[in-house]
């Protein structure tokens, strides 16, 4: 059984997308055993909560430094001894030492087809605004392993998603997530679960 920790800052809908695959069957072997926010008024609490699973704020705002969030967030995660942490729209550099405690045990959901709107500064909407701005007729979500980098780590799975007229940021996250990242998160998770991915240099 693979048990899962679940990171997120703001209403939680891929949270949500995971517990209904879970429920469902969609995903299998899959316990998801805590949630973690850096936020204390994300719906995302009450998405964790409404499912008896385990939920905690660890807020950069209760520290008065970087470092102490850090170390409480690391230990935060290591309380639920879990076998895979999953950043689901979970808006905080992870720290260092938990990229290597957790080694290719990291997964994380981007709002577009990496390598394209990736890396410092894409986040949230600033992703989909930086597709319209382009220009592309297409776009999507990726899901990676976290490595040390900024959305650097070994690609999971994509799913391509298009732009269509008149779209603006809203409309676009709103399409990218229920065609993208609602599907193919919940994917990698079962698929790591059942020992179908394999890591090999930088896939």
């Amino acid at each position: 059984m693979l048990k899962i920790v679940v990171c997120v800052s703001g209403g939680g809908t891929n949270l949500q997308a995971i517990i209904d695959a879970v429920d469902n069957g969609a995903i299998t072997n899959t316990e998801i055993v805590g949630v973690i926010s850096n936020n204390a008024n994300a719906y995302a609490l009450e998405r964790a909560k409404a499912k008896d699973i385990p939920a905690v704020c660890i807020s950069p705002k209760d520290f008065e430094t970087r470092d102490l969030f850090n170390e409480a967030l690391l230990a935060g995660v290591h309380k639920f001894e879990p076998d895979l942490v999953v950043l689901a729209g979970f808006l905080v550099n992870i720290p260092p030492q938990m990229v290597a405690d957790f080694e290719n045990r990291i997964i994380n959901i981007h709002p577009s087809l990496i390598p394209s709107f990736c890396g410092k500064g894409f986040y949230g909407l600033k992703v989909h605004e930086g597709a319209l701005a382009r220009g592309v007729k297409v776009t999507g979500a990726t899901v990676h392993f976290v490595d040390d980098g900024t959305d650097t780590g070994p690609i999971i799975f994509q799913k391509a998603v298009e732009v269509k007229e008149g779209d603006d940021a809203k409309s676009l996250q709103q399409r990218v997530m229920e065609e993208a990242e609602w599907v193919i998160l919940p994917k990698a998770i079962d698929a790591i679960a059942n020992g179908q991915i394999k890591i090999g240099g930088d896939r």
